[in-house]
């Protein structure tokens, strides 16, 4: 997309509201990176696309709170997993499209966010490397939420096999793309 055309408004969704087992049991949005939280980078990232900025939280709500406009978390108590996030966060987004991201995923870029905007519809849009579905960087239709709610209730705990029952559009990255590394170890913060 080019600077002229505007691009079309969306909620956007941060997910930190793991356990950071490979973190030592650390929170790890708010970790340092280069000199600021991790969950920072993202925030700043996609503050000039929504006036409706969202994170999954579990714990640390009042740190978390500077980067949002509103702070979701799971109904169950046991950090069920990042499909719980995307359940809380359709829920509460105000617009059409729910904009997914993980927290731990500095190095997204704006170029890969304007690819998942600009295939905005009636279908989900996900990131994927080769034929695996990342489903952690997509573009969600709020209007989804209902067939959410099924397969949850039906004790589905995988975002990806319920995208892949949407048929999703696809936005292919190569393998080891950067913009889509996970900082998860303590190895990863100190590159």
């Amino acid at each position: 997309m080019d600077d002229s055309s505007p691009l079309p408004v969306c909620s956007v969704l941060l997910l930190a509201g793991g356990r950071g087992q490979r973190m030592g049991g650390a929170d790890k949005g708010l970790l340092s990176w280069r000199g600021k939280p991790l969950i920072s980078w993202l925030s700043e990232l996609v503050r000039p696309l929504t006036d409706d900025l969202l994170i999954s939280c579990n714990r640390n709500a009042e740190q978390y709170a500077i980067y949002a406009d509103g702070l979701v978390s799971d109904d169950e108590q046991d950090f069920p997993g990042p499909f719980a996030g995307i359940r809380a966060g359709m829920r509460s987004a105000r617009h059409s499209h729910l904009m997914v991201l993980p927290c731990d995923a500095p190095q997204v870029d704006r170029a890969l966010l304007e690819q998942l905007l600009g295939q905005q519809g009636a279908r989900p849009v996900v990131v994927a490397q080769g034929e695996f579905l990342e489903p952690l960087f997509a573009l969600l239709p709020c209007a989804e939420l209902g067939s959410l709610e099924r397969v949850w209730q039906a004790g589905e705990r995988s975002p990806q096999r319920w995208l892949r029952q949407l048929n999703p559009l696809v936005i292919q990255c190569a393998e080891g793309d950067p913009r889509l590394a996970n900082f998860n170890t303590p190895e990863r913060l100190l590159t």
